[in-house]
């Protein structure tokens, strides 16, 4: 299978301040992953501003196939050093990840990237070079399945200071921290998070200064296709039915017909779960080598509801919905939950029409079956995820 390059944010504000100085901004395509952590100099909105330019500037020229020293000159000459203090207007993390697996970092006045690999903390081999008058830190590295590159900003490194620790929580000890982390099998959101949680509390829940991390994990690319209704021609079940069970990754079924169709040609008894009964959402089924199946219009569109409601929250990106998710029980939670794992996603909708749905008795969202799933794939798609949608 394709590896994956999964990513966790997470973000304090300086006390007092409606904005973060630090922003992160991602970017890519066929060529390349890229991820830019910015960090403007002092805090609120002017620090934000110039951690955005320097982010934006960095991620679109890195992506467009400009070099490094083409980005860093742009940056030089847009966002020249304080006269005052003497410091650049934005310090920043660049990690580049190519589709073999090849890391490039480039970091300038940031803390070093934490690496690792096999369970423990690996120190990369940093390259130091001046471009347009600024000291920048490159490495190259190779990575595989399982390992993690972690870039932090330093209200990460100096939280705690004066109190729990006089010099902060440093490096040393948030690299150790972050491998124990790791090494417990989490999301790269939860590993962000952990380590913005404990930054939160040497702060005491007042931050002296604008903390992020930003967990890189690289892992397997999970897939998922999702079966939607009967095909319009019966003669087709067959055909259809073995392209769906030979797709990768996991399988959902979405239809109660749908669910009866792929019963019979597979040979296996369909069951009803009726533990995951809902007041609104028609219970689950079981199917052997069958992730999940469910109702098909109505669990739908709930879905669609949940999925919009937790997307203008800004929780889809978060690792509490996941665990929230994981001990429910009924149709569209646990469809929410496959959707929201994986990476890929396949939608085959079948064009057959349900005379159910044509009744005036039935609101007339419910027979837009293929309005509900091409809405579903776009706010997915709005995640980052690779969508598609072929009908039957």
């Amino acid at each position: 299978m394709e590896l994956f390059l999964e990513i966790g944010v997470a973000q304090l504000n300086k006390a007092g301040e409606e904005l973060c100085g630090d922003t992160i901004e991602t970017a890519g395509n066929n060529e390349s992953k890229i991820v830019v952590l910015a960090d403007g100099l002092g805090s609120g909105v002017k620090a934000n501003i110039l951690s955005g330019l320097t982010s934006k500037i960095a991620a679109n020229m890195l992506e467009g196939g400009c070099s490094i020293d083409e980005v860093i000159e742009a940056l030089a000459q847009t966002l020249p050093v304080c006269e005052v203090r003497g410091l650049a207007y934005s310090t920043f993390s660049i990690s580049q990840v190519m589709p073999d697996g090849s890391l490039y970092l480039a970091e300038y006045d940031n803390p070093p990237a934490v690496i690792i690999k096999d369970d423990a903390v690996q120190s990369a081999k940093r390259e130091s070079r001046e471009v347009a008058s600024r000291r920048i830190y490159e490495s190259h590295l190779k990575l595989l399945e399982g390992d993690w590159v972690v870039l932090v900003s330093d209200g990460v490194l100096h939280a705690g200071i004066g109190g729990v620790w006089n010099l902060g929580w440093g490096w040393d000890r948030i690299a150790e921290y972050t491998r124990s982390l790791a090494a417990t099998d989490i999301s790269a959101q939860e590993l962000a998070e952990g380590l913005v949680a404990v930054c939160d509390k040497l702060y005491n829940s007042k931050p002296g200064d604008d903390t992020s991390a930003v967990a890189l994990r690289v892992r397997q690319r999970r897939e998922l296709t999702v079966m939607v209704g009967p095909p319009a021609d019966r003669d087709a079940d067959a055909k259809v039915v073995r392209k769906f069970l030979g797709s990768p990754g996991k399988k959902a079924v979405c239809g109660g017909t749908t669910g009866n169709i792929v019963a019979r040609e597979t040979g296996e008894q369909l069951t009803v779960d009726l533990s995951s009964m809902d007041p609104r959402i028609p219970p689950v089924g079981n199917l052997a080598g069958i992730d999940l199946i469910c109702e098909g219009i109505l669990t739908l569109t709930y879905t669609l509801e949940r999925l919009k409601e937790e997307f203008v929250a800004g929780t889809v990106g978060s690792a509490g919905l996941p665990r929230k998710l994981q001990w429910k029980r009924d149709g569209v939670s646990r469809l929410l939950s496959a959707l929201l794992e994986a990476d890929e996603i396949r939608f085959m909708v079948g064009r057959a029409l349900n005379p159910a749905h044509q009744s005036s008795e039935m609101p007339a969202n419910l027979a837009l079956k293929h309005r509900v799933v091409e809405d579903i794939a776009a706010l997915l798609e709005k995640m980052d995820k690779r969508v598609s949608v072929s009908y039957t």
